[in-house]
């Protein structure tokens, strides 16, 4: 039998408002929250772990996260998450304080180690701000963190990418000292993975020589306008998120893949052949 990988489900930019109340004055997200969690909770095998990285509620106000635990009930699954633009450190440390935040109080960096891998969560938000920055005490927190194991594969995930999408607006809001991030990435090589969020599109780069990808959102894309033809503007395209899949094999660090997770029930699976063998 083929080796089960250790499922790591990564969802981000929730973005949940006020019960009744639409994002933008279209956008449902409670509603495709709860599509995405039907998906969560239909795989097989299961996930051990969810991470939302970042923009769990869209004006930061303690309704928004009220509303939100609430959704939450209905997954199966454990999660960790991190801050984004959109949300208030403050507010989600009071709406989720059993989550194991490395600091009692500021950034709500957290570390979740699940079987043989680690999960090194920063908090890249800046409050009042839409861009990113790591401060000084997260940056050390990280460099300690990654050094305290040279065995163990780690996943850092943060909500603004350190790096460019080439969607103007997006970028003039990512991680301001993406600059600072980079040598500690580089001098540890059990980062298999930076995962990180904003941009609500599936991306995939390289940063500090490690593969560095941006989840997609389970609601609304930011448009993919590369040439600022627009303002800025979103679409409603099909909803996704991530899953990493790590396999134990025998590597230094194993092998980590992520696979693009469609929101939503589709046709199949069906069968490539008959009970014969032969290929239908």
């Amino acid at each position: 039998m083929t080796q089960q990988p250790l499922l790591i489900a990564q969802i981000s930019d929730l973005h949940i408002k006020r019960p009744g109340t639409l994002a933008y004055q279209r956008v449902d997200t409670a509603r495709a929250l709860g599509d995405c969690i039907a998906t969560l909770n239909a795989l097989r095998p299961r996930p051990a772990l969810v991470v939302i990285s970042g923009d769990l509620v869209d004006t930061a106000n303690a309704d928004e996260y009220q509303h939100l635990k609430q959704l939450l009930k209905a997954l199966e699954l454990p999660f960790v998450g991190i801050p984004g633009n959109h949300d208030s450190r403050d507010l989600m440390r009071a709406a989720f304080p059993e989550q194991a935040y490395a600091f009692p109080a500021g950034a709500l960096n957290q570390l979740a180690a699940v079987g043989g891998l680690d999960l090194v969560l920063l908090d890249s938000s800046v409050a009042g701000k839409p861009h990113g920055e790591l401060d000084q005490a997260t940056l050390r927190w990280l460099d300690a963190t990654l050094a305290s194991t040279k065995t163990r594969p780690a996943i850092v995930v943060l909500h603004h990418p350190p790096f460019r999408s080439g969607i103007g607006h997006m970028d003039r809001m990512n991680l301001f000292n993406a600059a600072e991030l980079a040598p500690i990435i580089a001098r540890h090589p059990r980062v298999q993975l930076i995962a990180t969020g904003h941009v609500h599109r599936t991306a995939l780069t390289r940063f500090a020589g490690v593969p560095t990808t941006i989840c997609p959102a389970p609601n609304h894309a930011v448009d993919l306008d590369l040439a600022e033809f627009r303002v800025p503007s979103f679409c409603i395209e099909p909803p996704a998120f991530h899953l990493h899949a790590w396999f134990d094999d025998g590597g230094e660090f194993g092998t980590l893949v992520t696979h693009t997770v469609p929101v939503g029930t589709f046709d199949g699976p069906h069968p490539f052949f008959g009970m014969d063998g032969r290929l239908l």
